[in-house]
């Protein structure tokens, strides 16, 4: 097939050579329009359709195309439909004929061919595809990382997104597909024969093709190729009458990627980050070349859905070298990672062709129609640069490691850590102590106070308060330590205040619990998250210590236990014994020294010892009573001081930590769901 085949016959004005006067725009559309009523007579062309809404002067040749080929050099066209749309979803046209070129629905173009509108049925928006909430878990990705990660490791994300949203301001039912390749590989060619006719130069002198060209199958592409950055001198149209098998397509013309001009790669580099498709040129001579490989082919392997690579130029290769050569493509394209679809599969499309003679350019037109057809090159692109971000992005949130998150066992371990430093065990067992001493001076024998404290008012008159008192304040061990937790914090309109506190929380200790909880809680997870979670553990744990000190001063200030009634009720019994133990020595002594009379000495020397033996044996009894209740005191000690401690570690570190692992489990899943369930 030529290159003209299948198109029909080309615009005269393709044709003819350009005169010197031909350069001015208004001498153009003069040109033009004589042309084209000479053109419309004489090839039985449609009459313009009378509803179009366009007076004689606008209903030019070109149609909505403008003049001499340039798509911009007209009034308004889709592009203000196309920005109607918003964000990315369709507007309230979506579905029905735009309205701006003055033409309905269901009517006919300015070439014969059913009019086309990007909203019609056969387009469609973001909103109807799986892409929208991946990208709506990416946006939500990047918004939970930018204080976690550094703003480069985020940056390709932000431009997907970027380039999503200008992206989505368009409609799908344009497919924008930009013609690649190396020098001397003949794109100019083969874009001269997609479009039927003579657009792009094509020689010898090499850069050929200084700046990208635009030829396109659509009256509403003005939007697309502004973002594109296209002039309007250089937005062209097909040949005359335009095949509607490729309605919705823009094809672009690059200039080589290995021009030595400057500024040529950057424009290729720009327009390939843009464009929905690639279609890459080689030739027999360039097609293994190590910069296509190893700069654009390998890189971009994931977008192999949206790719095609042709081998131009096999009218060259004699016999079955076409072939061979193309089976070496294969080879190369495949050691690339670039998944090729020669079996129906999702993957590239590689054939060969000659853009001189025709042969294969059939085949690659009616596979870029199925493409602009299908209207989903654009999203089936965005899907590729989400996967690609999200690849790059996965050591920030994926790790090899097991589950991530602190378990029960970690918690506990660190509360009973915090506990042990804050002395919680050592607190109860002095209070137990100290319930015990006070139990046996409360109840014990009178002789026994006085033996052990001096005057029994003097121990009296402090009472059983006193031991207790000082056991709830310390850890029962012999801290002789002290210092004092400045509060120094200025506060309006006061002074600053000083509070004497006791240490006697564990530094060492403390830190080690609060080091160990971090590891247990950075186990599994990223660089980044890990990191964050130790900067909390570390933040919460730097005035930890000064935390418990306080808590455990103020839980225990002040807290003594009630008097149980049954010592009062020993120690009356105890004075009791006391007096008939001095009543009997009282009648012992006068009846020894003859001042009495009556009965015999052993009645008194009975009474004593009864009174002695009763006193000692209430004392020996309630002592054995009193474990029981200074065992639970001891515990109820221990408990108070140990969920004084634990409460400030769970303030200051557990709960810190556990946003963080929280935050981390909700971007895991945010990118779960942008990497389409990875």
């Amino acid at each position: 097939m030529t290159a003209t085949e299948g198109h029909g016959a080309s615009h005269p004005a393709a044709d003819r050579p350009r005169q010197t006067w031909d350069d001015g725009l208004i001498a153009r559309r003069a040109q033009q329009r004589a042309e084209g009523r000479a053109v419309r007579g004489g090839a039985g062309a449609e009459a313009a359709d009378p509803t179009d809404g366009r007076d004689g002067a606008d209903a030019a040749p070109g149609g909505p195309w403008g003049d001499d080929g340039c798509l911009g050099d007209r009034g308004p066209d889709g592009a203000a439909a196309v920005g109607a749309t918003g964000g990315t979803g369709p507007g309230p046209g979506f579905g029905q004929e735009t309205a701006t070129d003055g033409r309905t629905a269901g009517g006919r173009g300015a070439y014969g061919s059913p009019s086309y509108s990007p909203y019609g049925p056969g387009a469609r928006g973001f909103v109807t595809g799986a892409l929208r909430p991946r990208l709506e878990a990416l946006r939500q990705l990047v918004g939970l990382s930018r204080t976690r990660l550094d703003g480069r490791t985020l940056a390709g994300a932000g431009r997907v997104l970027d380039e999503a949203d200008a992206r989505g301001r368009h409609p799908l039912g344009h497919t924008v597909v930009a013609l690649a390749g190396a020098t001397g590989s003949g794109k100019s060619t083969l874009f001269n024969a997609l479009a039927g006719t003579q657009l792009s130069e094509a020689g010898i002198r090499r850069p050929t093709t200084a700046a990208p060209l635009a030829c396109a199958w659509t009256d509403h592409a003005d939007g697309l190729l502004d973002r594109l950055g296209i002039p309007m001198a250089d937005r062209r149209r097909p040949a005359y009458p335009y095949d509607p098998a490729l309605r919705g397509l823009v094809l672009l013309d690059l200039p080589d990627h290995d021009s030595a001009a400057a500024g040529h790669r950057e424009r290729v580099d720009r327009l390939l980050g843009l464009v929905d498709a690639v279609v890459w040129v080689v030739d027999p001579e360039k097609y293994a070349d190590a910069v296509l490989h190893e700069r654009y082919l390998r890189p971009l392997a994931g977008y192999a859905e949206v790719t095609f690579v042709v081998l131009n130029q096999v009218d060259r290769l004699p016999g079955e070298a076409a072939d061979q050569v193309l089976d070496d493509l294969r080879r190369l394209l495949d050691e690339d990672g670039l998944a090729l679809g020669e079996h129906g599969e999702p993957g590239a499309a590689v054939l060969a062709l000659s853009a001189l003679t025709g042969e294969g350019v059939g085949e690659l037109r009616d596979m870029l129609g199925r493409l602009a057809a299908e209207c989903g090159a654009a999203e089936r692109r965005l899907a590729a640069d989400v996967d690609g971000a999200t690849a790059r992005l996965r050591p920030q949130y994926v790790a090899d490691g097991g589950s991530v998150g602190l378990s029960e066992r970690a918690r506990a371990e660190f509360e009973d850590r915090l506990a042990e430093a804050a002395g919680a065990a050592a607190a109860g067992q002095a209070a137990e102590r100290a319930w015990l001493r006070d139990a046996e001076w409360a109840c014990g024998t009178p002789w026994g106070r006085v033996a052990q404290r001096g005057p029994w008012g003097v121990r009296g008159a402090r009472g059983a308060q006193g031991s207790l008192g000082r056991s709830s304040a310390t850890t029962g061990g012999t801290r002789s330590t002290r210092r004092r937790v400045e509060d120094a914090r200025e506060i309006p309109g006061a002074r600053a205040k000083a509070a004497a506190v006791e240490a006697v929380t564990a530094r060492p200790a403390v830190e080690e619990a609060v080091r160990t909880l971090a590891d247990e809680a950075t186990a599994g997870l990223p660089g980044p998250w890990a990191q964050a979670v130790r900067e909390a553990a570390g933040w919460g744990g730097r005035g930890l210590p000064d935390a418990i000190d306080e808590a455990v001063a103020a839980a225990t200030a002040g807290r003594r236990p009630a008097r149980p009634g049954w010592w009062s009720v020993v120690a009356s019994a105890q004075v009791a014994l006391l007096l008939v133990q001095v009543v009997a020595v009282v009648w012992l002594v006068g009846i020894v020294s003859g001042l009495f009379g009556g009965p015999e000495w052993w009645l008194p020397s009975m009474l004593l010892s009864g009174a002695v033996a009763v006193s000692a044996g209430l004392a020996c009894g309630c002592g054995v009573v009193a474990r029981g209740p200074a065992r639970r005191y001891g515990r109820m000690a221990e408990a108070q001081r140990r969920e004084a401690a634990v409460a400030c570690g769970r303030t200051r570190v557990l709960e810190p930590v556990g946003a963080e692992l929280a935050r981390y489990r909700e971007v895991r899943a945010q990118y779960v769901i942008a990497a389409g369930g990875s």
